[in-house]
């Protein structure tokens, strides 16, 4: 027969024992949380404009999409999904493409996608997009594609409007260089109507009045709008973003990390990019002719 007291005493343990199963349980849970909070906070930053969270530094290329009107800074995600660029369209090696930049038969594109209004974009191609054309597109090693997104507003897509305009006119990269030249060093810039047709006339547009039209044209506001859903998709959600096969890179770089990040490319490609006079080994190279902006062209990099 049990007593009183023995009932109270195992009913005490029993007690005590499931306490300490619960303490075991919580603190597996508590250590699983701070492996995970150190793991997200251990990530790199890098300089891109994000409308939720942007993208890793020469990373497998995520594949989770991202919408989102609320622009900040910061580093992004790494999915491990770098198939989605792999097997999506994402290069198109379109001679006509007024959005390119270098031979069709280039070893290796580099795709970038980019908004207007975007200041780490501006500062991309204000500070190494320059070099990465006299290094790598006019010697025929890259192709540059770019790719318009809007992800600051219904000015940003007024904006990838516009540089369609002035592409219709075979001046799309000048076009965009024009806008980046005269963006401020931090902040989105306001871009009204008339000053983007203010741009094109800078650009050297030839036919304003085309070009005003333009703006209004349904299948390029189509086509913009298609642009940005595309790279939704694929999960680009920071600017600048840029890709080449299935790796990732995202920021405003500078460019001794996009000489790693196409040379390791080009390697795969089976070129040595040093001995064909380009990467580190190739800076300030000569025998280009300038272009307005610092960037210089050779007969082998066809612009617009």
């Amino acid at each position: 027969m049990v007593t009183a007291t023995e009932y109270t005493r195992q009913t005490m343990e029993s007690r005590l024992r499931l306490y300490r199963r619960t303490t075991v349980v919580l603190a597996v849970i508590c250590v699983f949380l701070v492996v995970v909070l150190a793991g997200q906070m251990g990530r790199g930053t890098s300089p891109a404009a994000v409308p939720a969270s942007g993208g890793s530094s020469a990373s497998q290329a995520p594949g989770q999409p991202g919408a989102s009107s609320s622009p900040t800074t910061g580093a992004g995600e790494d999915s491990g999904a770098g198939a989605a660029y792999a097997d999506a369209p994402v290069v198109t090696r379109d001679p006509a493409d007024p959005m390119a930049a270098g031979s069709v038969d280039a070893p290796v594109v580099l795709v970038e996608w980019t908004d207007l209004r975007c200041p780490f974009c501006a500062a991309f191609a204000r500070d190494t997009l320059p070099a990465l054309l006299s290094e790598y597109v006019d010697s025929g090693l890259v192709r540059l594609e770019v790719r318009d997104v809007a992800f600051f507003g219904d000015q940003s897509e007024d904006a990838a409007v516009a540089a369609r305009a002035a592409g219709e006119q075979g001046l799309a990269m000048e076009y965009m260089e024009t806008v980046y030249t005269a963006a401020p060093s931090s902040g989105h810039p306001d871009l009204p109507r008339e000053t983007l047709i203010g741009f094109a006339e800078q650009a050297g547009v030839p036919d304003i009045a085309r070009f005003t039209a333009d703006l209004d044209s349904a299948d390029l506001r189509a086509a913009a709008r298609t642009s940005t859903a595309t790279a939704q998709g694929l999960g680009v959600n920071s600017v600048p973003f840029f890709v080449v096969g299935d790796q990732a890179l995202a920021g405003a770089q500078p460019i001794d990390v996009f000489r790693q990040y196409l040379d390791q490319a080009l390697k795969g490609a089976g070129v040595d990019a040093s001995a064909a006079g380009s990467g580190a080994a190739g800076a300030g190279r000569e025998g280009a002719a300038a272009r307005p902006g610092g960037a210089t062209v050779s007969g082998a990099a066809q612009i617009g």
